[in-house]
């Protein structure tokens, strides 16, 4: 069964969450998939087990809690951001091949620019070598077998482009992930992004790739209906 695709376009944070959680609670073994691609207004949203403490910043950017997984991020206009909402057990795969199928699905869609995103073992994510964003080298710190957790230094040399953030309930996804097309990103200074002091947070624009977020969420949605069926 495809995913339903549904372009909210700018729609506040706290709606949506509402919104995934009400239909996630009513759907049944016969609702279609779906996936809604959008934009927030500036938000920083923490996950149900994150620390506040990762708010390093004041400024007048509401923090809205929910309860995804993982810390502290920040959504803003010129990030796009999916969320599948996909019933796993019709899927028939499990929640780590979700979350690679959805790294996998950014993956592909920087590869359109052809920008090398990277995964990161122990931090869930998609990043890219500041140095070189277009270079093809594996990165000695990416996920390998025998090798799972964050590795001494694993943020050097890198800057993170997409963040995931999922929830499961009754074996049905919501929440997802974003990738960061061009927009502020000053106010990834105010938090340590995803729980980690210090990490460098990208978008396309700043490593020198000029395109809409329109185009980008069009794209991605194609690839999360290929990889998400």
């Amino acid at each position: 069964m495809s995913l339903l695709v549904r372009d909210l376009g700018h729609t506040p944070y706290e709606a949506t969450f509402r919104d995934m959680q009400a239909f996630t609670a009513a759907r049944t073994a016969a609702t279609p998939d779906e996936l809604w691609m959008c934009e927030h207004p500036p938000t920083f949203t923490q996950g149900l087990a994150g620390d506040a403490r990762h708010l390093i910043g004041s400024s007048d950017i509401p923090l809205v809690a929910s309860d995804r997984g993982g810390q502290v991020t920040f959504h803003g206009p010129g990030q796009v951001v999916a969320y599948p909402l996909v019933d796993l057990q019709r899927a028939g795969y499990f929640v780590k091949e979700y979350v690679y199928r959805l790294e996998e699905s950014i993956i592909r869609t920087l590869g359109h620019w052809q920008v090398t995103g990277h995964r990161v073992a122990g931090a869930p994510g998609i990043y890219v070598r500041l140095d070189d964003p277009f270079a093809h080298q594996p990165l000695p710190q990416r996920p390998q077998a025998g090798q799972t957790r964050l590795m001494p230094d694993a943020f050097s040399g890198l800057g993170k482009i997409a963040a995931l953030g999922i929830k499961v309930s009754r074996h049905c996804t919501y929440h997802g992930a974003a990738l960061n097309v061009a927009m502020d990103l000053s106010a990834y200074e105010l938090i340590n992004p995803c729980g980690y002091a210090g990490l460098k947070t990208v978008d396309l624009s700043t490593i020198g790739v000029s395109v809409a977020p329109g185009e980008v969420a069009e794209l991605w949605a194609n690839q999360l209906q290929r990889l998400l069926p």
